[in-house]
């Protein structure tokens, strides 16, 4: 059985704007408003979900998602103690930690999750789903962290591990796949204002 599934990151917050590891901090004003604005280019699904942080809660109440269900297995990647300093912060005071993470798919140094953790934890959630097709209202739309979204990616294209680093996803950008496990299609992070045709699959 194929699926169609529709992953948006969150809007904008300051944590992002700061190149900060998030720690769970909520939208900006001006996050929220965007997010408001583009609550019309949300495409239709028969699932609403959301990962657990208050910003991608935060994103889903703003675009006007109705009965959304918390998926803690869509929650952004766990950094342990490095979880909301800033990136050039951890990487002045931990040089050959952060090199490891960088460089070493399975490395863990801040305590989290490592990158190889991340795919599969994204990806097994994704191989278990089960739903109607890409029809209008089918489906399920999620409202993931970036991190999320590039893990996605990563599994449904069956990409080496080290691509995750290559992926940028902006705010309010919708990526979709369809298929079902180990046969995915991808159509990669449009803007929500942008026109949101539903890919094919087989």
């Amino acid at each position: 059985m194929t699926i169609r599934v529709m992953l948006i990151s969150p809007a904008m917050n300051a944590a992002l704007r700061e190149a900060r590891f998030d720690g769970d901090a909520p939208l900006d004003r001006s996050g929220r408003e965007l997010a408001e604005a583009a609550a019309g280019a949300v495409p239709e699904a028969g699932t609403h979900l959301s990962g657990p942080s208050t910003r991608c809660l935060g994103t889903a109440a703003a675009l006007g998602l109705a009965a959304v269900v918390t998926e803690p297995a869509l929650a952004g990647w766990d950094l342990g103690r490095w979880t909301g300093r800033r990136l050039d912060e951890v990487g002045a005071a931990e040089p050959a930690e952060v090199a490891a993470w960088l460089g070493d798919p399975s490395a863990a140094p801040h305590g989290g999750e490592s990158l190889r953790d991340l795919v599969g934890r994204t990806g097994g959630y994704l191989d278990t789903l089960q739903g109607p097709g890409g029809g209008s209202g089918g489906g399920v739309l999620a409202v993931v962290e970036p991190s999320v979204v590039r893990a996605a990616v990563v599994h449904g294209l069956r990409l080496p591990l080290e691509a995750f680093w290559r992926l940028d996803v902006a705010p309010l950008s919708l990526t979709e796949l369809a298929g079902r496990s180990g046969r995915w299609n991808v159509r990669l992070g449009r803007p929500l204002t942008a026109a949101t045709p539903g890919p094919s699959a087989d």
